[in-house]
């Protein structure tokens, strides 16, 4: 399946475009594959394990907080599904079986494709380390608005910032 991205009113839309962008080019370069090597006994099932944890992976990339919304937020997404090498997804019910079977040694095997993926795709592995890495992060504890996205109050111990501090 060649994926064809645009804006069109017919009823196999996604709102899930990145996402479906994504998956594709992973599984065109082959990063998704390394989810086979995580292995289990046979099991009589139409899914594999490696497409039960990449439709995990899906979900959690899916901005989707618990498995249980993969049925209102995913099962429709067919053209998303087939973006990732798969025909559908599951019920939440089938993948949480799953990861409650999953074993130590089938969690340490996780890992390790964890770990492949990171190192292939990581921007610092290629990064000039005669240089600076600069890394942004800020601990001011300054109040932001109502409406930024997700905000909440938070703690900060020790001093507090006044508002007008430069």
């Amino acid at each position: 399946m060649q994926p064809e991205i645009g804006l069109t009113n017919a009823p196999f839309n996604t709102k899930f475009a990145p996402l479906a962008a994504l998956g594709w080019r992973l599984l065109q370069d082959g990063t998704l594959q390394t989810f086979e090597k995580v292995t289990w006994e046979a099991e009589k099932s139409e899914f594999s394990l490696a497409t039960k944890l990449l439709q995990v992976l899906g979900s959690i990339l899916a901005n989707c907080e618990y498995l249980c919304e993969v049925n209102s937020q995913l099962r429709s997404e067919t053209e998303l599904a087939r973006a990732w090498g798969f025909e559908r997804y599951l019920e939440q019910s089938s993948l949480a079986s799953c990861l409650n079977r999953l074993t130590r040694m089938n969690l340490d095997e996780l890992e390790q494709v964890s770990q492949t993926i990171w190192r292939s795709l990581s921007r610092s592995r290629s990064h000039d380390w005669r240089g600076f890495l600069y890394v942004e992060l800020d601990l001011s504890g300054l109040p932001c608005g109502k409406s930024a996205e997700e905000s909440q109050k938070g703690y900060f111990s020790g001093k507090k910032t006044l508002p007008d501090a430069s």
